[in-house]
């Protein structure tokens, strides 16, 4: 079994999109273990002193004034994590869950979080032996840590709250039971170390980020036949022009369009005598529009990086220091605003892509196309409805672009007087991207469907491949037929890469980030 080798502050987005991606066991190096070690001796030597350290020897919260004694430090934890196990809602995706419980693996191992090194082992067997919490979705303000969904993961660790097993769901101690494991006594800070944090948003935004830069590779795609089927000039993605503005993504989205559509027998049939002057933006401006939503992409995929790499508790432990230190790393700000901006582009994405499928079903748009791009229009409707769907996706999309970051409210009698709202800003990234590949879904059908309306004409030799690709899952719309199976093979080509597969060898845009924690 393949398994990935973890070093604390150095994991890259690739790694966790293995892991996001493959049922991986997951390992820290170990050279971890001596600055947890460390940072161990010094929390239990403060449980056990008479000066109050927060959440080791005192209540938290706005109960941090009162002082444990320090036999009651270990049950303190544990009922930290009873009391906050408090989320509701469905479940969270397991392999969400994973990523989650990887990235809260990571952020103990810092050596700054003062838990005992046992804890970290019993995650990783967790991860190996397929023991995955169930985790309700909500709950979550994103700050004072995740705190629900971390507790509902921290629970079964200690025996509590319920977990998936080989495909059941049980109560926690049992599936650690079956899987051979033992539930662990929390030492002091343990509980407070599992639930401060960001891991559960911080998860829920990566996927939002993997998902999303695969159906950034998609439009490119879908917006490249797109082009040929409405025969639209290539002249705006002369390189000269996106030099000149210098933005990075714009500069590779029109790359990669103009390789895509390279050898296009449509593109050479009106490259001279072609009455229109400019095409409409959402042809002319889509590298402009585009690159635009894959800098926004890259930008959180820097910041989820970092926070990825990060300590994200408190108290932190100064091991070089022999402190123990309050502070707000738990504050999913950063995180807040990374799920904002993910939000913006998926949304922009789909907003360009509709307005590409409105000009194609529109026969005073669409130079030459039928309407609705039906075989013997009125008595087919052809894409219409289709057409139609994708408006009423793009508008849930605007809506839900809204930013989460810019509201907050107090909680914990106002203690923790401005929150995040990293966790639903996070969550509603699944539900938009759901939408944004049925968007594509019906951009493809479209598209393909109006290349093959040129023929003899050929599209290029790149985009014939996604043709192919296309119809050996849905036949060409040869007269009117039940369609929602359509859009929903079409939305898993777009989800599934394989449309970008038999293109691979062109130069698809990559993520192209790195910024671990040094």
């Amino acid at each position: 079994m393949d398994a990935l080798t973890l070093k604390p502050g150095f994991v890259t987005l690739e790694e966790l999109e293995r892991i996001y991606r493959h049922d991986l066991p997951v390992y820290l190096e170990r050279s971890c273990k001596q600055a947890v070690d460390h940072a161990a001796k010094q929390v239990a030597a403060a449980a056990q002193g008479s000066e109050a350290v927060y959440g080791i020897n005192t209540g938290f919260g706005k109960l941090a004034s009162v002082k444990i004694e320090p036999g009651d430090t270990n049950n303190l934890q544990k009922n930290l994590i009873l009391s906050h196990c408090c989320g509701v809602g469905k479940p969270l995706e397991r392999e969400t869950t994973r990523l989650m419980m990887a990235l809260k693996l990571l952020s103990l191992a810092r050596g700054a979080s003062g838990v005992r090194f046992e804890l970290l082992l019993l995650i990783e067997q967790c991860l190996e032996k397929g023991v995955t919490p169930i985790i309700p979705e909500k709950g979550s303000v994103g700050a004072s840590g995740d705190l629900a969904p971390l507790a509902h993961m921290a629970a079964v660790l200690i025996g509590e709250g319920e977990a998936e097993f080989k495909g059941e769901r049980i109560e926690g101690g049992e599936a650690l039971k079956r899987a051979g494991l033992t539930p662990i006594t929390l030492g002091p800070k343990g509980g407070l170390g599992l639930i401060n944090g960001t891991q559960f948003s911080t998860a829920c935004a990566l996927v939002g980020l993997f998902e999303a830069w695969r159906l950034a590779e998609a439009t490119l795609v879908t917006a490249s036949l797109s082009t040929d089927a409405a025969m639209g000039s290539t002249a705006p993605l002369l390189p000269q022009i996106h030099e000149l503005r210098g933005h990075r993504g714009q500069i590779e989205v029109a790359r990669s369009m103009r390789t895509l559509m390279k050898g296009s027998q449509i593109r050479e049939s009106h490259r001279t005598g072609d009455t229109r002057v400019q095409d409409p933006y959402c042809i002319r401006c889509q590298p402009q529009v585009t690159g635009a939503c894959v800098d926004l992409l890259r930008m959180a995929a820097t910041t989820l990086e970092i926070e990825a790499n990060a300590a994200t508790d408190n108290p932190l432990v100064l091991v070089g220091e022999e402190r123990i230190v309050s502070g707000g790393n738990f504050h999913a700000e950063p995180v807040a605003f990374a799920a904002d901006q993910i939000a913006l582009a998926v949304a922009e994405i789909g907003a360009i892509s509709q307005r590409r499928i409105a000009l194609m079903v529109d026969p005073s748009l669409s130079f030459d196309l039928p309407p609705f791009l039906a075989k013997d229009p009125g008595f087919n409707s052809g894409l219409m409805i289709a057409e139609v769907t994708t408006a009423a996706l793009m508008s849930e999309n605007k809506h839900l672009a809204n930013p989460c970051s810019t509201d907050s409210t107090p909680t914990s009698a106002n203690q923790e007087d401005h929150v995040s709202m990293a966790a639903h800003g996070a969550r509603r990234l699944s539900r938009m991207n759901e939408n944004l590949s049925y968007i594509l879904g019906v951009e493809l059908l479209c598209a393909a469907e109006g290349v093959e309306h040129r023929a003899p004409l050929q599209t290029s030799p790149s985009l014939q491949k996604v043709i192919g690709k296309l119809r050996e899952s849905i036949p060409k719309l040869e007269k009117d037929r039940y369609m929602a199976g359509d859009l929903e093979d079409a939305a898993h080509l777009i989800r599934s890469r394989a449309l970008v597969s038999p293109v691979d060898d062109q130069p698809i845009i990559t993520l192209g980030v790195s910024h671990a924690a040094s």
